[in-house]
């Protein structure tokens, strides 16, 4: 990996005899750099981060996390932690920090009669999926099956079957968090409120969660898939997509995504996610048979197979720069907005994708968890992609004309998992206020700041859009 993208740590380092008392009383591993394995383990989904931590703590116990917070208190050394997946920002790894990395702690536990999965922060979706599935249950996930469990769930978790059950933060019942003074606790309606009420879409501000405990719901086939429809019909399509989003039930999710062909044709597409108990056909007709579409690859497939169906249009390793923004409205003007930034995309990898909110997800105030965004209706995402480092500013560029443009279209709401470089305050909207004085009980001296930052009011932010 090669790039200009560089942490913004403090180049506070810690004493050598610090590292080596760590190294010693781990389960895990500490690889600093030079060790073997050091290059592998700092690496991320996204090409564009190249950055060196000062070492790299591969826990595999809640016990391993305590000695990396209590180093990280007594030598001053920054941490950043990382979970299971994606991280796309790159927030996750920083120059000259303790790593805390969680990608070995792996554990599944599912417990049948209380339908609940006990869940460790290493374990990505698919994994999880793949393993509730056989009990014929699932909880909401996002729509990558390599994404983290862990940041997914913090962030919020919007996914195919949100209509229905809801965000990923209101299947979360309960929580084991390593806060910054090394005490571990547990998070649930019952203990820690304000801690729990934060963890739901406060992202990893509030400290380190070794554990999620998620409610899990009866599922054992969804119906769905992708109908691609010709570039030149983008609008017709978009309004169309409108009409179904505004009547859609709770079991019926419906994604747009404006993207390039294998052929190198550019294209609209839909993708619906049935999730009812009863037969799909009747439902999905009408989205099936409007055009017709150029294919219709929808099918009756396990969720886990859902979970797996763009995958491939978004794989690891390549240079990355996303942008997000709900709205209220899908309106003709935005619909013909993102249509003519779309026609012009410097990537042929780069994709823009329209979801809904809508069902269980939008019948929760937005204050009862601290996700914010409930009434909005929609989210565009801005996925640019490309590999050519040379190709970076003009691709950062498209993006960010496209998200300025969209601005008089939408609510001014960022959503953190799908977020770069945006100010905590857009991502948090009116939870930030509470946010924060949670966060000066919980971690005063602000030492989780590697996510989109809420500062405790003593402590300066480190908000990176700010710097």
């Amino acid at each position: 990996m090669r790039s200009t993208e560089k942490g913004t740590s403090s180049n506070i380092q810690a004493d050598v005899p610090d590292l080596m008392n760590l190294r010693s009383i781990l389960q895990g591993q500490l690889v600093l750099p030079g060790d073997p394995g050091y290059d592998e383990a700092r690496r991320v989904f996204n090409d564009m981060i190249d950055r060196r931590p000062a070492a790299i703590a591969r826990c595999i116990t809640t016990d391993d996390v305590v000695a990396c917070i209590d180093t990280a208190r007594i030598s001053g050394i920054p941490v950043t932690v990382r979970g299971g997946g994606h991280g796309v920002a790159g927030h996750s790894v920083n120059d000259g920090v303790l790593m805390i990395d969680l990608s070995l702690m792996k554990g599944i536990t599912v417990d049948v009669d209380r339908g609940i999965a006990h869940v460790e922060p290493g374990v990505r979706l698919g994994e999880m999926i793949e393993a509730t599935e056989r009990y014929g249950m699932v909880t909401p996930t996002g729509t990558a099956s390599d994404t983290g469990v862990a940041g997914l769930t913090l962030g919020g978790g919007m996914g195919w079957i949100g209509g229905k059950f809801g965000l990923a933060v209101d299947n979360l019942v309960g929580a084991e968090v390593v806060l910054a003074s090394g005490e571990t606790v547990h998070a649930s309606a019952d203990e820690h409120p304000d801690l729990y009420w934060a963890l739901r879409g406060g992202s990893g501000n509030f400290g380190v969660v070794t554990r999620f405990d998620l409610r899990l719901h009866p599922l054992r086939q969804v119906t769905g898939g992708m109908l691609i429809h010709p570039f030149e019909r983008a609008r017709e399509v978009l309004q169309f997509y409108r009409e179904v989003a505004s009547s859609a039930p709770d079991e019926l999710m419906v994604f747009a995504v404006l993207l390039t062909a294998p052929d190198g044709n550019k294209a609209i597409a839909l993708i619906p996610c049935w999730c009812g108990e009863e037969e799909a056909e009747s439902v999905l007709a009408p989205i099936r048979g409007f055009g017709p579409p150029l294919v219709d690859l929808v099918q009756t497939m396990p969720y886990s197979q859902m979970n797996q169906l763009i995958d491939q249009a978004a794989p690891p390793g390549r240079r990355n720069y996303w942008k997000q923004a709900f709205a209220d409205q899908l309106e003709d003007d935005g619909i013909d907005t993102v249509i003519d930034l779309f026609d012009r995309v410097p990537s042929s990898h780069s994709a823009i994708l329209i979801d809904m909110l809508h069902g269980a997800t939008t019948r929760v105030a937005p204050d009862v968890t601290a996700f914010a965004h409930r009434n909005a209706r929609f989210g565009f995402v801005m996925l640019s992609m490309w590999t050519d480092p040379a190709k970076d500013d003009e691709n950062i560029k498209w993006t960010r004309e496209l998200f300025d443009a969209m601005s008089p279209f939408t609510t001014g709401g960022i959503y953190v998992n799908e977020s770069q470089d945006d100010r905590a305050q857009s991502v948090f909207g009116e939870n930030y206020a509470r946010l924060a004085t949670i966060k000066a009980r919980y971690d005063p001296t602000n030492l989780f700041r590697h996510f989109a930052n809420i500062s405790p009011p003593s402590v300066p932010s480190t908000d990176r859009a700010a710097d």
